[in-house]
C-alpha cells in the first residue's frame, strides 16, 4: 500500500455499530486525514452474513481511497504475540491490536473489556464507537440529534452502547 497516512484499523464491533446506525459511509468522513483498514480476519468475521458481505464489498470497491481490506500477515515476534492473544481473545481483535502495535496505527474497537489493558500497556491509540460519534459531532459531520438517534437505533438493533448525551461526552482520545 503506497498510502503513507496513519491507518485506523477497524474491528468488527465498530463496523457493525455504524452499519446498524445507517452511518457506515459517514464513518470514513469523520477522520479524512486517516486511511481506514479492515484486516482480512475481521472481514471474514463480518461477512458470514451474505448481506453484510455485499454491503462491505460495494463500499470498499467504491471508496478505495478511504477504506481497504488487507491481508493480516504477522511474522516473527508478532506471530508469537498473536498466538498469545488468541488464547484469550478472538482472531479479529487480536489481529487488529498486533497490526496497530507493529505499525503504530489507531485501533477502532468498542470491546474495551478485551482491548483496553493491552492497548494501554502497548501504547496503542484506540477509538470506540462513542469516540467516533463524538468526533463526528464536534467536526460537524453529525448533529446531536443524529448522534442520539444513532445510539438509539444501534441499541434497538441488538447492540450494546451506553446512552450518552454526545454534547457532554468526555472523549479521552485526542486525535
Amino acid at each position: 500500500m503506497a498510502n503513507n497516512k496513519t491507518k485506523i484499523v477497524l474491528d468488527s464491533d465498530v463496523v457493525i455499530h455504524f452499519m446498524k446506525g445507517d452511518c457506515f459511509t459517514i464513518l470514513f468522513d469523520i477522520f479524512p486525514e486517516y486511511q481506514y483498514l479492515i484486516l482480512d480476519v475481521v472481514y471474514a468475521e463480518l461477512t458470514r452474513n451474505p448481506q453484510t458481505k455485499t454491503f462491505i464489498d460495494n463500499i470498499s470497491k467504491f471508496m478505495t481511497s478511504k477504506i481497504q481490506i488487507i491481508k493480516f500477515k504477522p511474522n516473527g515476534s508478532m506471530m508469537k504475540e498473536y498466538a498469545l492473544l488468541l488464547k484469550t481473545l478472538g482472531k479479529g481483535e487480536s489481529a487488529c491490536m498486533i497490526y496497530c502495535y507493529k505499525n503504530h496505527d489507531v485501533l477502532g474497537s468498542s470491546n474495551l473489556k478485551d482491548i483496553k489493558e493491552y492497548c494501554e500497556s502497548h501504547d496503542i491509540t484506540y477509538l470506540t464507537t462513542l469516540d467516533f460519534l463524538y468526533y463526528a459531532y464536534i467536526r460537524k459531520k453529525m448533529t446531536k440529534q443524529e448522534c442520539d438517534s444513532f445510539i438509539q437505533q444501534v441499541i434497538a438493533k441488538g447492540s450494546v452502547l451506553p446512552i450518552v448525551d454526545i454534547s457532554k461526552y468526555s472523549c479521552s482520545v485526542i486525535i
